[in-house]
């Protein structure tokens, strides 16, 4: 279990990420990689991800020299996450090549014991890890490491972009909502299961040793992540600025695009609502159980934002969603008689 104990201070200072960080997904992805667990929601990924891999002739240096460093349900470098990639993939890369080499050495050494230990399910072959890893904190090695992230997240990651974006929006406009209805402490009420919030301390359920951290006025950056599954994960290092990479909520794997994707809520319109208001206006009405702007419409049901916007104000005339202005955007939120029609249709 992890304890993030919260002030006032910190309340005040925490922020949702925009977008998805490009560094934690590819840290994530290389833990569903690992795993059968959760292989369900990633089953179609898994197979696009292994076939392109082996296609470029990334498949062997990705086994033998990504993996290691970051195993799965353990510990893994905190330079591999750096907090600039909130700003893009290219921002996240350069902040490895930049960082202290001391950082870098210590931190690859914690790796090698976390390796070693008799607990570790990696313990067999931790002389993986050193002839790669040793060469890190030089900066010829810290050039191969960046290299092959980049091209990883090239092959992997990127042909995902639209779909991962639009799970994270859908996950802010659930998150935004509930903050507007409760603050911070709602939308941190909201962030379970795996979460839990007891006032000044948010619970998480953590897939290492119990632990406290406090954020000391620093507040905390809650990082909503496509490819994570199961538990949250933070960095291991206190000092460094929070961070909380979590699951968002997943949807049935499907074996091809759909044009109703799920509500926010992990709900999609049945057949009756599709028959009765048609694919895109039934994704629209589902899409907005979370709270929604219209871009956001757009993109999960995939259409135009203008088409999103006309079938939104049919909606919206006929009294099913309602539409607030929100900063340069609209949020589309249902009202009581949309949310009893999506009630009444959605799939026993």
């Amino acid at each position: 279990m992890l304890r993030i104990h919260f002030t006032e201070v910190d309340l005040a200072r925490t922020t949702l990420a925009v977008d998805p960080d490009p560094l934690w997904e590819v840290a994530a992805s290389l833990h569903r990689l690992q795993t059968r667990r959760g292989r369900w929601a990633f089953a179609q990924w898994h197979h696009e991800a292994r076939h392109a891999l082996r296609e470029l002739g990334l498949e062997r240096a990705v086994g033998a020299l990504l993996v290691p460093l970051y195993p799965r349900g353990g510990y893994f470098p905190d330079f591999l996450t750096p907090e600039q990639a909130a700003e893009g993939l290219e921002g996240g890369l350069s902040a490895i090549l930049d960082e202290h080499p001391g950082r870098i050495t210590a931190e690859i050494r914690r790796l090698a014991r976390t390796a070693e230990s008799p607990r570790s399910p990696r313990a067999s072959r931790p002389s993986r890890l050193s002839p790669w890893a040793a060469k890190l904190p030089r900066a010829q090695g810290r050039q191969e490491l960046v290299g092959l992230l980049r091209a990883y997240h090239s092959a992997v990651i990127a042909p995902h972009g639209e779909r991962m974006r639009a799970r994270i929006e859908a996950e802010r406009a659930t998150r935004s909502r509930a903050l507007m209805t409760g603050g911070v402490e709602g939308m941190l009420a909201g962030l379970g299961p795996t979460m839990r919030w007891e006032n000044p301390v948010l619970h998480v359920t953590y897939p290492v040793a119990d632990r406290d951290l406090h954020l000391n006025g620093r507040g905390l950056r809650l990082v909503p992540s496509y490819f994570s599954w199961g538990t949250p994960v933070s960095l291991a290092d206190p000092d460094l600025q929070p961070v909380l990479c979590y699951p968002v909520l997943r949807e049935p794997a499907r074996t091809a695009p759909s044009t109703t994707a799920p509500a926010a809520q992990g709900c999609a319109p049945g057949k009756s609502l599709t028959a009765l208001l048609g694919p895109a206006r039934a994704g629209v009405l589902s899409t907005a159980a979370g709270g929604a702007t219209t871009g956001e419409i757009a993109r999960v049901i995939g259409v135009s934002a203008s088409s999103a916007s006309r079938h939104a104000t049919v909606l919206r005339d006929a009294g099913l969603i309602t539409t607030s202005r929100n900063g340069a955007s609209v949020l589309h939120t249902l009202t009581p008689a949309g949310a009893s029609v999506l009630r009444a249709a959605a799939p026993r």
